[in-house]
């Protein structure tokens, strides 16, 4: 059974890279001429909601780089609440170390967004087991510890600091959760689908709680499910067909969900959502979505899910507050939320789209 403890100085720390996105709208790059700028990173758009929507205590680990672009993206981890725990790494003025730097115009109508990446020399990568001292960051008390495959996938030694960072959060007495976030670009070099696989289950043994969706399970993990590339992406039936398979194969998790979504255009989504926790099984119901942004809606979700975990919700109620803000989170620019708690609910409540007066 899942327990989240009751309290403590930090409800949730992730453990992740931060990035920086360079955003053009729904210009495509190749015709640019000026971009936004969104501080992200799959790990901290979670602790970034949960403190600016939810209005929870969070926490970061992570590397940071002593050059300006390090510096806007420490002030937007301020701006949203976030309280850092950095390494600090020293730039040479010429080739780093660097802060990430991920590339995503956001598309329109038949043109899907286009994502590529510059993770050259990334501070994050070069983060290794001993960097965090784990005993101080939890010391008033942590309730959640949260990170992903994304940060897993960057280096050798990042999934050696995710799993140090796992079996010290267990052993605060803290949930864990994991973002499978499968990406075979990152993994591609990294070593592979084999690789990917041998490093995910190592990390996964030390979680409660997974996201990720039936190809996240049978990519990442390697587990047997049904032809994920053929089946409708909106019926649930294949990812609770899984869950015999998760709870043989990983009986230390707790609770598996993910996002149901079908794309019918880039602004135009089918969006819902399942959770099956401690055995039973769970579903959101259905809605269409007007998106501007699709970019960290599946992290929009987790937050929400956890917000209703952490604040002690039933699961359908979770599932739900999930479902809602990572729907909202669909409607903003950039990569973390905009949304209140209000707005949350409402949408969970099935409120609609009119004008607040």
């Amino acid at each position: 059974m899942l327990k989240v403890p009751q309290s403590g100085a930090l409800d949730l720390v992730s453990l992740g890279a931060l990035v920086n996105r360079l955003d053009p709208g729904i210009i495509p790059f190749r015709k640019a001429n000026q971009l936004a700028i969104h501080v992200s990173g799959g790990e901290f758009n979670c602790a970034a909601n949960l403190a600016d929507c939810f209005q929870l205590k969070t926490g970061i680990a992570t590397a940071m780089v002593d050059y300006p672009l390090g510096d806007l993206i420490a002030e937007r981890v301020r701006a949203m609440g976030v309280k850092p725990f950095y390494k600090k790494f020293a730039h040479d003025g010429v080739r780093g170390p660097n802060m990430a730097t991920v590339y995503s115009d956001q598309g329109h109508g038949v043109r899907g967004p286009v994502v590529f990446y510059n993770r050259s020399n990334e501070a994050a990568g070069m983060l290794q087991a001993g960097d965090f001292n784990w005993s101080e960051i939890f010391a008033g008390g942590v309730r959640w510890f949260h990170s992903g495959g994304i940060f897993a996938a960057l280096s050798p030694t990042t999934p050696e600091v995710i799993i140090e960072g796992m079996k010290a959060a267990k052993a605060a007495g803290a949930v864990t959760s994991f973002d499978l976030n499968y990406r075979a670009k990152l993994w591609q070099i990294s070593g592979g689908l084999d690789k990917a696989q041998d490093t995910l289950l190592r990390i996964v043994e030390h979680v409660d709680v997974l996201v990720g969706n039936e190809e996240d399970l049978q990519k990442g993990l390697g587990l047997k499910g049904q032809d994920v590339e053929h089946s409708s992406k909106l019926d649930p039936t294949a990812f609770f067909g899984m869950m015999e398979e998760v709870a043989t194969k990983l009986p230390n998790v707790k609770a598996v969900a993910t996002t149901l979504r079908e794309v019918h255009s880039t602004n135009r989504h089918t969006w819902s959502a399942v959770l099956w926790l401690d055995g039973k099984t769970y579903k959101a119901k259905q809605c269409e979505l007007d998106v501007i942004d699709r970019i960290g809606g599946g992290d929009g979700f987790a937050s929400g899910l956890f917000y209703g975990l952490l604040t002690g919700k039933d699961p359908q109620r979770s599932l739900d507050l999930g479902w809602a803000h990572g729907a909202l989170l669909t409607t903003y620019p950039g990569d973390t939320t905009m949304a209140t708690i209000k707005e949350v609910e409402g949408v969970a409540a099935g409120g609609s789209a009119r004008v607040q007066r």
